[in-house]
């Protein structure tokens, strides 16, 4: 793999990945929110996919820049269990969460009388069944709503354990490998079990597909601008106007949604059965496709640049850079700011105070953990130099007695 896969020319980091990142947390946030106003403004209403896409996508590419670069150094087993490692980071952070969720559920329910925002929040079955519910959770295989990207998170991650060397090795069969269980995960219906539904909302074994996308990405490169395109005029033709008019057919059936006579006139019956249902649980083709075009389109529009240095998208990078930690806090905030709203009579001004309310607190929080690991990263800096320090002194300490005596 060559350090230009994953850096920018003069070895820094493409801030771009960082920027999407924090950008996927922020809707992610925004849409977790019911009926909430400023949500009206994320991807899901003018396409097929959504941020959680964008979210697996980026956290295959991540991994690759994080683990995947000292394979050939380190080897496999060392590089294995740094990536377990971070799994169990996931797995605690998953339940710590979960103890936090529940507690800001039952507070909320108990101001809000207009709403059972436990049955909404699918803390019932943990209601109900605190026993089962337990042990589902801490096996997980119960979820409540907000929590599904984090478990399939963490499912994919130790899998890219396992997959790490053919994926730095050997990126395109890695990718025809996970197309294949993508395609036969489908075809057979296989998912993993779940209590109380029956199955995973995300479907790891149709969701690894796009993970595995984004670390092919960045172990190989390819977009708008790699040589592989570039080199060939008709592929970056045909590619450009494929992803925009894919881009652009997708959005006129999005919005079409709205209106049904119109929907009904433009998609007859014999194509609804085939495009339909567009679902999310096993990561729909027309969804995957959406996805990727729209992946293509933004690494060709959104070039580095300057941009990147201005104050909003400094402060996308910022929680791009805690994207767990942010996530986290947007899982918590989220049905804070779906009680405020309820208690307001659901006012769209209240629905954007809250939304921006919710952004401010999220950055707060990444600046904060930006502040704390600057502070330890310094401080370890200077614990290391006085230690040099005192290891040369005592070095010196016998000669400088020989010469005194």
């Amino acid at each position: 793999m060559s350090e230009a896969a994953i850096h920018r020319p003069g070895g820094q980091r493409d801030h771009r990945v960082d920027m999407f990142r924090g950008l996927a947390l922020v809707l992610i946030f925004w849409d977790h929110i019911p009926g909430n106003v400023v949500g009206l403004l994320t991807p899901r209403n003018y396409g097929l996919s959504d941020a959680a896409e964008i979210f697996v996508f980026l956290a295959g590419f991540s991994s690759v820049l994080a683990y995947g670069r000292k394979l050939g150094r380190d080897g496999h087993l060392v590089s294995g269990l740094r990536v377990l490692r971070r799994v169990w980071t996931l797995y605690i952070a998953h339940v710590f969460v979960f103890a936090l969720l529940t507690g800001v559920v039952f507070v909320t329910n108990a101001h809000v009388e207009t709403r059972d925002f436990v049955q909404e929040m699918g803390l019932g079955y943990f209601v109900n069944d605190t026993e089962r519910a337990l042990l589902a959770e801490l096996t997980l295989r119960f979820k409540p709503n907000l929590m599904d990207p984090l478990p399939l998170y963490i499912v994919l991650l130790a899998g890219f354990a396992l997959a790490l060397p053919l994926l730095m090795r050997r990126p395109w069969t890695a990718l025809c490998l996970s197309a294949a269980l993508y395609l036969a995960a489908r075809l057979y219906g296989v998912n993993l079990p779940a209590q109380p539904d029956g199955a995973w909302f995300f479907n790891p074994l149709t969701w690894q597909v796009l993970f595995v996308a984004g670390a092919v990405a960045a172990v190989t490169g390819f977009g708008p601008v790699s040589p592989l395109v570039t080199a060939r005029p008709w592929l970056r033709g045909a590619l450009a106007w494929g992803c925009g008019i894919y881009l652009l057919l997708s959005a006129l059936l999005a919005l079409s949604w709205h209106f049904p006579a119109i929907h009904g006139a433009l998609i007859g019956e014999p194509v609804g059965r085939v495009l339909y249902p567009i679902d999310k649980t096993s990561l729909a083709p027309p969804r995957l496709l959406h996805f990727l075009a729209l992946a293509y389109a933004a690494a060709a529009v959104c070039r580095p640049g300057a941009w990147l240095e201005t104050p909003p998208f400094r402060a996308l990078r910022l929680l791009g850079r805690h994207s767990l930690e942010i996530f986290c806090a947007g899982v918590l905030l989220a049905p804070m700011a779906d009680a405020a709203n309820a208690l307001s009579g659901d006012a769209a001004s209240m629905q954007v105070a809250t939304s921006a309310a919710g952004l401010a607190a999220m950055i707060g929080f990444a600046v904060l953990l930006e502040w704390s690991a600057a502070t330890l990263r310094r401080e370890g800096g200077r614990v290391q130099r006085l230690t040099i320090i005192r290891g040369a002194n005592e070095a010196e300490a016998p000669e400088q007695r020989r010469r005194a005596g």
